[in-house]
């Protein structure tokens, strides 16, 4: 009983020091307004940056895009998005400008080279290493018998 309230204690201390640190703050409510508020000069134009703000994942929540996450860094980035969509730059300079700036993590889908090659071949190279595995177990067994 003694360590269950230990635990609770713990566990609220942190959400104070979370707190104090501003772990939890919002984007400032400047931002959250210009977010929320942002007019496009065209609906192409907001649907090209929405479809873009989800192809995009938020830095902070890596499993989120831009638009579902409601972190400071993501409002951020989602209004960074739409100003450049408006004025006018097509979603290929909008990528990559966020790849300078924060690296491919913020890509669902980052592009094949040699640097990630390995990432991209590792499930196939584990399937045949896994087909090869389970070949050769089974002739051997049939070969025992």
């Amino acid at each position: 009983m003694p360590s269950l309230i230990l635990v609770i204690v713990i566990f609220f201390s942190s959400f104070t020091f979370a707190d104090e640190a501003g772990l939890f703050a919002a984007a400032d409510s400047e931002v959250e307004a210009q977010v929320e508020l942002f007019e496009f000069a065209s609906p192409e134009h907001q649907k090209r940056a929405i479809e873009l703000a989800k192809s995009l994942r938020c830095p902070q929540c890596q499993n989120q895009n831009l638009v579902e996450s409601n972190s400071p860094i993501a409002k951020d980035l989602r209004l960074i998005v739409f100003e450049k969509i408006n004025a006018g730059q097509d979603e290929q300079q909008v990528i990559d400008f966020m790849t300078a700036r924060y690296g491919e993590f913020v890509l669902y889908k980052p592009s094949f080279r040699l640097t990630n090659a390995l990432l991209w071949l590792s499930p196939i190279l584990l399937l045949i290493g896994f087909i090869l595995f389970s070949l050769k177990s089974v002739r051997s067994s049939s070969n025992q018998e």
